[in-house]
């Protein structure tokens, strides 16, 4: 998940516009939901546990999150300096969770009520070793309890085009229902950025 807040106001032009060196672009979908949906069947996990981190160490969630979000391109919070991302990691309305396995973080769920009326599902990720076996959806079954244990009006989330390709259909089997669309463009963040440079290979440096 990037870091755009809403999708643009108009429509581009159509046709293809060309991007300099050094800049990706990827189009957003916007995704919500106004009541917990009926739940799922969860597959068992064995030995996998939901834990909350209140007031997180830094250096602990930055690795969390390049653990689950390198290989999408995920950059917003690399980029943001300490106590910006301490402000918001402390916040008693940010709520966040790893997913732990035989003791190691493995998944991460960030939830975040600051907006009373706009509760957002900002970051939702797992490491390659846990995905596939229900546990997606297992991550999102305790996402959609905590959320709806607080009298929220709206939940909702974004994914791009540079997550994962399946993200966009479990999102709406969960039961998110999409409601707007922007393309975002930004540095690419391998090029003198936070990344490595051989961070997500299915996209291309150019």
């Amino acid at each position: 998940m990037t870091n755009t807040q809403s999708p643009l106001p108009s429509p581009l032009e159509d046709g293809i516009h060309e991007l300099p060196s050094g800049k990706l672009a990827t189009i957003v979908t916007y995704l919500e939901m106004f009541a917990r949906p009926t739940p799922r069947p969860v597959p068992e996990q064995p030995g996998l546990e939901l834990i909350r981190h209140k007031a997180p160490d830094l250096d602990w969630y930055r690795v969390l999150y390049r653990r689950v979000g390198e290989d999408w391109l995920w950059f917003s919070r690399m980029y943001m300096q300490d106590a910006k991302l301490s402000a918001i990691l402390t916040d008693p309305d940010v709520e966040v969770y790893s997913a732990r396995k035989d003791g190691v973080d493995l998944g991460l769920l960030e939830l975040d009520f600051r907006d009373p009326d706009n509760t957002e599902l900002a970051f939702f990720g797992l490491d390659t070793s846990l995905i596939g076996g229900g546990t997606g959806r297992w991550l999102m079954e305790h996402a959609l309890d905590k959320a709806f244990t607080r009298p929220i009006k709206r939940f909702f989330v974004h994914t791009c085009t540079l997550d994962s390709p399946q993200a966009v259909g479990f999102y709406i089997r969960s039961g998110f229902v999409p409601y707007g669309r922007a393309i975002e463009v930004m540095d690419d963040p391998r090029m003198n950025g936070p990344l490595s440079e051989t961070a997500a290979p299915q996209i291309p440096r150019i």
